[in-house]
């Protein structure tokens, strides 16, 4: 009989966006309701500006390189990994965009901030060496790209795990987060989701609670978002 695993909480750290940040987005929002043409390929244009607002909700210099707005979520990010390192945690970091995890790795080299990496473009090779010396102690924390991180590793290392930016499908984050929460896992696990309110990302979540049982079988974007019809998509854009 397998060990029972230790208890998991989830928790979504709702923060707030700068004014700066609200007024971009906004603008971000508009501009991509004004380019939508009507015609037959409306849902991939819809699909296109959300990813576009999903990035800037994550850090304005996503979408925009060389903006000075700062990132609410970067500063919220790097409070909470001060206040694990603290305590002696170690974490999980996972998000969608290799190119967000590079600005939060820029960051923690800032602060001396040590770390294990991951992306799909890692070698096999190199990526078992993370792997085993996360395992060994080596880094506070692991950066993975959640689609290289998903599945097939052994991270029980870390007893947090914090994602960067939802997912449309949550069981690709449940997967993710399942690297540490796992057998061989002797502490209590803690899942922070940072999701920036009154934007896109929220209505991302109510979507998780409302279909869920969409995630059973579907697990790329690609997918989930097929099967979220048109008329759900707009709304996300016209409301978030």
């Amino acid at each position: 009989m397998l060990k029972e695993l230790p208890p998991r909480t989830e928790i979504v750290l709702e923060l707030e966006p700068s004014e700066a940040e609200s007024a971009f987005l906004e603008a971000l929002r508009r501009q991509s309701l004004d380019a939508l043409d009507g015609g037959p390929n409306q849902t991939l244009q819809v699909l296109a500006a959300l990813m576009r607002l999903r990035r800037a909700c994550c850090n304005p210099a996503l979408v925009q390189p060389g903006v000075a707005i700062p990132s609410s979520k970067l500063e919220a990010f790097l409070d909470l990994v001060e206040e694990l390192l603290e305590s002696d945690h170690r974490a999980l970091v996972f998000s969608q965009f290799v190119d967000h995890l590079a600005l939060l790795r820029e960051a923690l080299d800032a602060r001396g901030v040590t770390y294990q990496y991951l992306d799909g473009s890692t070698p096999v090779r190199k990526r078992a060496a993370a792997v085993k010396a996360f395992q060994a102690g080596q880094g506070d924390l692991f950066l993975i790209s959640l689609k290289a991180g998903g599945t097939g590793l052994n991270l029980t290392g870390a007893d947090y795990i914090i994602h960067m930016d939802p997912w449309w499908n949550p069981a690709v984050e449940d997967q993710a987060s399942d690297r540490a929460h796992r057998i061989g896992q002797t502490r209590p696990v803690t899942v922070y989701r940072l999701v920036l309110k009154g934007t896109v990302e929220q209505k991302i979540l109510g979507l998780h609670k409302h279909k869920r049982q969409l995630a059973e079988d579907i697990l790329s974007e690609s997918a989930m978002a097929a099967s979220l019809d048109a008329k759900t998509l707009l709304a996300l854009l016209k409301e978030g």
